[in-house]
């Protein structure tokens, strides 16, 4: 196996509207706004409370109708290479499944496994340099 460390994971929540859903967990629970993309309608975002943080991601209609609405693991990483390196031995990708840098800071690749769940491996650019 690799020498990649895991050590955090973040939820990714699906929501229909993140600025709605942004706007309950500061005032309505007492987290705090960690990031959202840019722009009035974000796709997505993250908020933080102590030592929590929730990731809050746009589910279209199609999606909650459909039932694609499911649970999503974000789990950083310290040697996101190395660990996508590993994974692409075992066959778990899928054919989209690629080692990007996103607009939101991370840099990351995700697949689902066998039951269906999204699991999510990233980094924060900050942390590369």
């Amino acid at each position: 196996m690799s020498t990649a460390f895991l050590k955090q994971i973040h939820p990714v929540l699906p929501v229909r509207n993140v600025m709605n859903s942004i706007q309950y967990y500061v005032e309505k629970l007492g987290f705090n706004l960690v990031f959202k993309d840019a722009g009035d309608h974000p796709s997505y975002a993250g908020v933080v409370r102590d030592g929590i943080e929730i990731h809050l991601q746009w589910h279209g209609e199609s999606d909650w109708l459909e039932g694609r609405n499911g649970v999503l693991l974000k789990i950083y990483v310290e040697d996101i290479e190395d660990l996508f390196e590993d994974y692409k031995t075992q066959f778990v990708f899928h054919e989209q499944t690629v080692l990007r840098n996103t607009a939101w800071g991370t840099r990351e690749f995700g697949f689902y496994d066998i039951d269906k769940n999204g699991l999510v491996f990233y980094r924060n650019f900050r942390s590369l340099e």
